[in-house]
């Protein structure tokens, strides 16, 4: 069965292993279950169609809204049917988390990208080290999706890697592609270890730039970012802000098996607007870029977004600032932790971990504000399962977010499920309009 063909389904399961209650044997819709997309909707409701309208949130302010109009289903969602590399034949559909999809303007045609962060054959994670960064590109969102052709640049390397620990031999004097803390290393514990993950490609100024960051297993830890000096294959170097360390400050994070001061802020994005740039660094910073954008203008004690956070405030990643019709919506990633009230329903919610909360679905929140900076309104679940994505408009004018479905813990860790995770998933948003002005996972009417 080719890629073009994969289907994914969803039996009857239970929601939630181990946690009495909480909507056992409920039946799911099939996420991502085929490789067309859904019918076209305008970015705008019809002519003398209303705006669906905002849901009320869920009381109190921190509590997550886990209705199955919010996930990704058959109706609204379809699996991008990426380009296979031979690691991806086997499975039938490329294995992917922290998905990245968007759709720019080049030389006057659309052209659509996609990345994420892969795994090495042989390895069922991202860790303790992959291979790098690979991007697919097509004209539509449909496809074909094909590899970005580096055959050229790299004629003997695996097609579409267009950044990787491995390309350190190719530092020159003045020109770096791998600085030293992104190099592979050893230890006794791990084996190999170093790699990439969660890349945002984008085209801005007429460059191309990756945004990245190293993980938990890298010598540094945190966020950097990529320059081509050609198309969106590449080559790519380093920008000089990254030469000695990731972007921002070091803190205390992470694993324990984490160095004291390698470890800086991750999930690294980037926000343009007009000729400017802002990075931007989970899970509340942000900074410009200079002009050159060969660093950020304030490489210490970068500021934070204004928000209003939960009480008390969880772990979020992803953090992406994404602006429609003159309104900033900042998407976080969040735990939907499943936990049981005292009169045996099932309570959802945005918690830090504690005995008793299972983690569940990784979910999207998102806030909105009339500025970058903020303030921000209070997060509202935008869609379940789809946490660590972006948002981005087609070249029609149609809204869409990116989904993966994160196999490490909770529901798509499930035995059951975890064949259908990973996937480089793309779902339709809704709008609700310039007085809900929010944007939802498409539901259902």
């Amino acid at each position: 069965m080719s890629h073009t063909e994969k289907r994914f389904t969803v039996g009857r399961r239970s929601l939630l292993a181990g946690v009495a209650g909480v909507g056992a044997g409920a039946v799911l819709p099939a996420a991502g279950a085929r490789a067309e997309p859904a019918a076209a909707v305008p970015a705008e409701a019809a002519a003398g169609r209303r705006y669906p309208a905002n849901w009320p949130d869920p009381e109190p302010y921190g509590l997550a809204d886990a209705r199955l109009d919010l996930w990704p289903r058959e109706d609204n969602s379809f699996v991008l049917p990426l380009e296979l590399r031979p690691r991806d034949e086997e499975r039938g559909v490329v294995w992917i988390r922290d998905t990245y999809v968007n759709c720019f303007v080049v030389d006057g045609r659309p052209l659509y990208v996609a990345t994420g962060t892969t795994r090495v054959p042989g390895l069922d994670v991202a860790a303790p080290w992959n291979d790098g960064i690979f991007v697919w590109t097509a004209r539509s969102l449909e496809g074909p999706w094909s590899l970005a052709d580096t055959t050229a640049i790299r004629p003997g390397a695996e097609k579409g890697k267009v950044w990787s620990p491995e390309f350190v031999d190719e530092n020159t004097d003045g020109r770096t592609v791998v600085a030293p803390w992104q190099e592979y290393w050893y230890d006794d514990t791990y084996g190999k270890r170093g790699h990439a993950w969660a890349p945002e490609l984008h085209y801005f100024r007429g460059t191309w730039y990756l945004v990245a960051c190293t993980g938990d297993y890298a010598q540094k830890v945190g966020s950097f970012m990529l320059v081509s000096e050609g198309g969106v294959e590449g080559p790519y170097r380093l920008v000089e802000g990254n030469l000695e360390k990731p972007f921002g400050d070091s803190f205390i994070g992470g694993p324990s098996f984490i160095e004291p001061g390698a470890y800086h802020h991750i999930d690294g994005g980037l926000y343009t607007e007009g000729d400017d740039a802002w990075l931007v660094l989970h899970n509340n910073l942000y900074a410009k870029f200079r002009d050159d954008m060969e660093d950020i203008v304030t490489p210490t004690n970068l500021p934070t977004f204004q928000q209003q956070p939960y009480a008390p405030e969880p772990y979020l990643e992803g953090a992406y600032v994404f602006k429609y019709k003159g309104t900033y919506h900042l998407v976080h990633a969040a735990w939907n932790r499943a936990s049981l009230n005292a009169d045996g329903t099932t309570r959802h919610a945005y918690d830090v971990a504690a005995t008793g909360r299972v983690q569940y679905q990784y979910d999207a929140i998102v806030a909105v504000s009339d500025t970058f900076e903020g303030p921000y309104s209070k997060r509202y679940t935008a869609g379940v399962g789809a946490g660590h994505n972006n948002f981005f408009v087609d070249h029609k004018g149609g809204l869409w977010a990116t989904y993966f479905l994160n196999p490490a813990a909770g529901y798509w860790s499930n035995a059951a499920c975890v064949d259908e995770a990973a996937v480089p998933g793309v779902v339709r948003l809704e709008w609700t309009g310039p007085e809900g002005n929010r944007l939802y996972v498409r539901r259902r009417k």
